[in-house]
């Protein structure tokens, strides 16, 4: 019996797929299979993982927009803990969306998962006072092959929920904070990303 449903192409975008798992609970607590890779092919989801992560992140912590060049990472997301919006970039040269974003709050309480096929560059924010990501990726990291883009980009245009302040031409945090007060934070890479159009020029 099959312990997922899959929405696939989530926001026009090919490839791009929320999964929720059947949550089997009671007044004990709860049980949920994470993964089961005989539920993902009847899916039609053929990936392989090679490497599990996990990071913690307080609140106002926004990681992203990453990607890795030569040796591209698909990845299936989750919070275990907390809260994020967690967004995905479509950088595929031959997609019609090519540019467009999708993003998807992520929570331990709905406890969906978010598939983001090679191709895209990724990236979240912490919504919740601490939030626990994981996350499973079809290819290791190689160091030296990180790319990324500003996660503030006017032409990509990811509306960051809660996120308030206005984009001075660069991805620096200044002058940024959520609806709360708490200041974004992002790490010093992450404040020297460029655009979409400064990062691909053709």
């Amino acid at each position: 019996m099959g312990q997922i449903t899959v929405e696939k192409n989530v926001g026009g975008i090919e490839g791009l797929c929320i999964i929720t798992p059947s949550v089997h609970g009671d007044a004990r607590g709860y049980f949920i299979e994470t993964y089961n890779q005989r539920d993902m092919q009847k899916a039609g989801l053929n990936m392989k993982f090679v490497q599990d992560n996990q990071s913690c992140s307080i609140k106002g912590v926004l990681r992203g927009l990453h990607f890795q060049k030569a040796f591209p990472q698909g990845k299936l997301v989750r919070v275990i803990k907390g809260n994020v919006f967690d967004v995905a970039v479509d950088l595929r040269l031959n997609s019609k969306t090519y540019g467009k974003w999708f993003g998807i709050e992520l929570t331990a309480e709905n406890k969906k998962q978010f598939y983001i096929p090679e191709g895209f560059a990724h990236g979240f924010l912490v919504l919740s006072d601490i939030a626990e990501f994981c996350y499973k990726c079809t290819d290791f990291y190689h160091p030296g092959d990180e790319g990324g883009l500003a996660w503030n980009d006017p032409e990509i245009g990811i509306r960051w929920p809660q996120l308030l302040g206005a984009y001075n031409g660069n991805a620096v945090s200044d002058g940024y904070r959520l609806i709360d007060g708490t200041l974004l934070t992002l790490s010093e890479k992450d404040q020297k990303w460029l655009g979409l159009k400064d990062t691909f020029k053709f």
